[in-house]
């Protein structure tokens, strides 16, 4: 679904203490690095197609399910016998239409759909953290060249009992779009911004190119180059401001 990595990362600041507005979620110091090891998962599987487009021979609707997750390991924090200090997962059920509309330019709209999705670190108190949002998507292409996707999203209301970071929205922000550019057959460059859609204007930047190692029309391995400012990094930092360099190897397209 997403790439799956294994890469190494260097930030501009140790980890700070995790702090929430909800009552009971402010953490207490722990002698972390700024420099550590990440690890993704993330795969896709239909579930269903054709739901509304039924037998149309040209384009098929469909369901799927999707699962991403990325841990930060402390591995060269040996005093505290190398943790991992976060794990973040994001289960997601998301419809897609496919569509093949004219832009200007050259470019084409080929796809619409929603989803719900939820993400959740899995802690306890006072590290708790988790949201869930209904989002609206959307993609186009130029040729081979360059595709652009963005999606917009709405988080579901907690309970102020229930809700872990009731901030979340003007931190890690409201909406995104990706741009990705195909240089040549080796190489491609992404840049991923989200923003809050407020007057402060918070969110994130990420930048990435990815080299293919070998042939990349028999191999799915990338050297994966990652820079990250903003806030979001991990879920349990969203309301840090960070800068995270990511060195290491990806798999795309399994």
């Amino acid at each position: 679904y997403r790439p799956i990595n294994v890469s190494f990362s260097a930030a501009n600041d140790k980890p700070k203490i995790p702090t929430s507005p909800a009552e009971g979620h402010t953490g207490t110091a722990t002698a972390y690095q700024a420099n550590e090891m990440r690890i993704g998962v993330s795969i896709r599987t239909k579930l269903a197609q054709g739901l509304l487009t039924q037998n149309d021979p040209q384009k098929k609707d469909s369901l799927w399910f999707g699962y991403s997750q990325q841990s930060t390991w402390q591995i060269f924090n040996s005093e505290l016998s190398r943790p991992f200090r976060t794990t973040d997962h994001e289960p997601e059920l998301m419809y897609v239409y496919p569509t093949d509309f004219a832009l200007p330019g050259g470019w084409r709209w080929r796809y619409a759909g929603l989803g719900l999705v939820h993400n959740s670190n899995g802690q306890s108190l006072p590290l708790s953290r988790s949201w869930n949002r209904t989002y609206l998507m959307g993609g186009m292409e130029l040729d081979d060249r360059f595709t652009v996707t963005g999606r917009i999203w709405k988080r579901i209301n907690e309970s102020a009992q229930s809700d872990d970071n009731p901030d979340i929205e003007n931190f890690v922000g409201r909406a995104e779009i990706t741009g990705r550019w195909n240089l040549n057959r080796d190489n491609t460059l992404g840049v991923t911004v989200r923003n809050n859609l407020r007057d402060s204007g918070r969110g994130s930047v990420r930048f990435e190119w990815l080299k293919a190692i070998g042939d990349p029309t028999k191999s799915n391995l990338r050297f994966h180059t990652q820079l990250f400012h903003g806030y979001g990094d991990t879920l349990v930092d969203y309301n840090r401001k960070r800068t995270v360099l990511s060195i290491g190897l990806s798999l795309v397209d399994f």
